[in-house]
């Protein structure tokens, strides 16, 4: 255990040894190496505490100044940030993003227009969370702007709340766009330097620090470091910070905008940040009142007391911040393992005890759940096992899957046939696929690599029995995502489709097939408009104008004699003919 300790306030002294106590225990439970803990009450740091390790193949310790990642408790960071440009009339969060965003996108024309910058930060925009997008960590916050326009909105916007990081990127962009700055400059140079707080934005930055924490994740019940996974939508949840400088972070909000004296923001600003706009859930805990959704904040109550507060989870960590305003309480628990609820435990304990109430037994509630969920994974394993139709098999041979898929936001799923199965790779991610039942396949379990485990991945053909997309489901609240499958074969080859350049003739009707001055082929039947086609498979092009019409070229060798008509009322040929003929 390390210490680090001043308590103007007497209470504090008495509980510390209680809180070391339950830190223990709780810690113990959930294999967790290191914590550290900080309270503030009356506008001061009244308490740190740290406990355990930050790196345990190192044997380091946590102390105060240890660095984690704080994952999305940057969101009220980057709120307040956007508070700062509105009080400098820079913006106005009332307003659409794009009347300062220009190039925001999101697939629905109405949204894209209505949706204004509070909504943004509080999660109203319709988009729900699409973190498949940002989560393999190839793409920048730039690159992932114009990626929104391409994903389905579960919702009408304002109607419901819904946690997007990819409108917080947005959030982000649009400061740098204002200010002039990079985000990460902004915050520093307007927030956290003026608080006197270390931070820094990237991995990178965190593992070249003096003391930065190792993260730590579990599977099922056994501890071991965590995968190293970038948060690359940097104004969601990338500041690391210690557990000291959180102090002053929460000593800001809960002097209403004033730090030692000197005011960063308003206070008017500081209760439009913690006031609620967005309904989130109601506890199942009677403790707590309903959760609402502010900007960058969340607000509820606990045992009456109203609470302002914001978690962090990503991949190896775990944070909690909450103040209680109107008692001048603050607490926040930093840890370096996901999954856990050491923060809550020891949040709601302390604040029991500073409030003089008797402490709920969070510790007990929580292990219970926890005891009850992997008791409950040997079942849920048995009920996936049920849902599959056995004795079923791919339609084609494992050839004809191999190909790629492309979305216009997630990117290219690569299929290739290798060593008698099917193999997926993904953005730097891949492995093995079996099949599950029909024309789905499965992805494998990869406990110590980013990958989406036991994810389905379903092909679907056309009405020939063509396979001509697959769909993925990577946002469980809208449907499935459909790569559709990239044009290959002759269908590509500039010299195939100059062989294709003629007239061909169905009964009376004569069809012109011609190159564009782009190299594509035209095709103009007689008393019908001239149709664009586009490369599909093999000799395969689709009609552009016509959805569900295609042709095919055939031939022997280098000769072209013969269009296929693929249409939905039939198939139908065409013979070429000499031009003089067709004269």
């Amino acid at each position: 255990m390390n210490i680090s300790s001043e308590f103007p306030d007497t209470s504090l002294s008495s509980l510390m040894s209680d809180i070391d106590r339950l830190a223990a225990e709780a810690m113990a439970v959930w294999k967790v190496p290191g914590a550290a803990l900080a309270v503030v009450q009356d506008g001061k740091v009244a308490l740190t505490r740290t406990y355990g390790q930050r790196d345990v193949e190192a044997d380091l310790p946590v102390t105060p100044r240890t660095q984690f990642v704080i994952c999305s408790i940057t969101k009220s960071f980057t709120a307040t940030a956007v508070a700062l440009l509105h009080n400098e009339g820079l913006l106005d969060w009332t307003k659409p993003v794009r009347d300062y965003l220009p190039e925001f996108r999101l697939s629905d024309a109405v949204a894209t227009e209505r949706v204004t910058i509070r909504d943004l930060l509080s999660h109203q925009s319709g988009l729900p969370r699409h973190d498949w997008v940002h989560l393999p960590g190839d793409l920048s916050p730039a690159e992932m702007l114009p990626l929104m326009r391409y994903l389905e909105l579960s919702r009408d916007i304002r109607t419901t709340w819904q946690y997007s990081n990819l409108c917080y990127n947005a959030a982000g962009l649009l400061i740098e766009r204002l200010s002039g700055k990079s985000f990460e400059a902004f915050v520093r140079e307007r927030l956290t330097d003026r608080l006197g707080m270390t931070v820094s934005f990237s991995l990178d930055e965190l593992e070249a620090g003096s003391e930065p924490a190792r993260p730590y994740k579990i599977d099922v019940d056994t501890r071991s470091p965590a995968l190293r996974l970038p948060i690359r939508t940097t104004a969601s949840g990338a500041i690391n910070t210690s557990v000291a400088d959180l102090a002053n972070w929460m000593r800001l909000h809960l002097g209403k905008g004033e730090f030692e004296g000197e005011r960063l923001l308003p206070a008017t600003m500081v209760e439009q940040l913690h006031a609620p706009l967005a309904f989130v859930a109601k506890s199942e805990y009677s403790e707590f009142g309903h959760t609402h959704y502010g900007l960058g904040l969340q607000s509820s109550t606990y045992r009456g007391d109203r609470h302002i507060s914001h978690g962090g989870g990503w991949n190896g960590w775990g944070s909690f911040m909450t103040l209680v305003p109107d008692s001048g309480i603050g607490v926040a628990v930093l840890t370096n393992r996901s999954s856990n609820e050491i923060p809550p435990i020891l949040t709601w304990y302390i604040i029991d005890r500073l409030r003089g109430r008797e402490p709920v037994d969070w510790l007990s509630r929580f292990r219970k759940m926890r005891d009850d969920f992997i008791a409950h994974i040997p079942a849920n394993k048995e009920a996936r096992e049920k849902a599959r139709h056995r004795d079923t098999k791919p339609a084609h041979a494992l050839s004809a899957y191999a190909a790629d898929y492309a979305h216009p936001a997630y990117g290219v799923i690569e299929i290739r046939e290798r060593d008698g199965a099917l193999h997926w790779s993904w953005r730097g991610m891949g492995a093995p696929l079996s099949h599950w039942h029909f024309e789905t396949f499965v992805t494998p379990e990869i406990v110590d690599q980013l990958h989406p485990d036991n994810l389905p991945i379903t092909f679907q053909t056309d009405r020939e029995g063509n396979i001509v997309h697959l769909s993925v489901p990577l946002e469980p609240t809208v449907k499935d995502i459909v790569f559709e499958r990239r044009a290959a074969g002759e269908c590509l080859d500039p010299a195939f489709r100059a062989r294709c350049v003629g007239q061909f003739k169905s009964g009376a009707i004569t069809h012109r097939v011609t190159l564009d001055s782009e190299g594509r082929l035209i095709l103009k039947p007689d008393y019908q408009p001239a149709y664009r086609l586009e490369p599909q498979q093999g000799r395969r092009f689709r009609v552009a104008e016509l959805e569900g019409f295609a042709v095919e070229f055939r031939g022997e060798g280098e000769s072209i004699g013969q269009i296929v008509f693929h249409q939905p009322n039939g198939t139908f040929i065409a013979d070429r003919v000499a031009e003089q003929e067709s004269a």
